[in-house]
């Protein structure tokens, strides 16, 4: 969620004053981009039970109703902007599908449903 958050919307750069001031603002940039990238990826090997502990942990840290986050999630879907730019096909479905099925699960557990534990 971070590093995606350090990319400039409009320009599709990745921007840390701080780093841009040790490092110059496109070695920054390329630093960053590949971060993304290799946290993206890694994220995507998680089972589909450690990404739903990953997003649990996130969801628990927000200050906004739980029930309110993940029914504009599933709405809105800005989780689509925090796949890097670079990514294509099969990961960007893959990443999708899964988010998705996550955000089901947890909204239905949310309503007092019982989660399918093989979903």
């Amino acid at each position: 969620m971070y590093v995606s958050s350090l990319r400039n919307p409009n320009n599709g750069r990745y921007e840390h004053h701080g780093l841009a001031l040790i490092f110059g603002e496109d070695d920054a940039n390329k630093a960053l981009k590949k971060s993304h990238v290799d946290l993206f990826s890694g994220w995507l090997t998680f089972s589909l039970e450690q990404q739903k502990a990953d997003l649990e942990l996130y969801l628990s840290g927000l200050p906004d109703n739980r029930d309110l986050v993940l029914e504009n999630w599933i709405r809105l879907a800005p989780y689509r902007n925090l796949i890097p730019s670079s990514v294509r096909g099969v990961e960007r479905r893959l990443y999708i599908t899964d988010l998705t099925a996550l955000l089901a699960v947890l909204k239905n557990a949310g309503a007092g449903g019982v989660p399918d534990p093989d979903a």
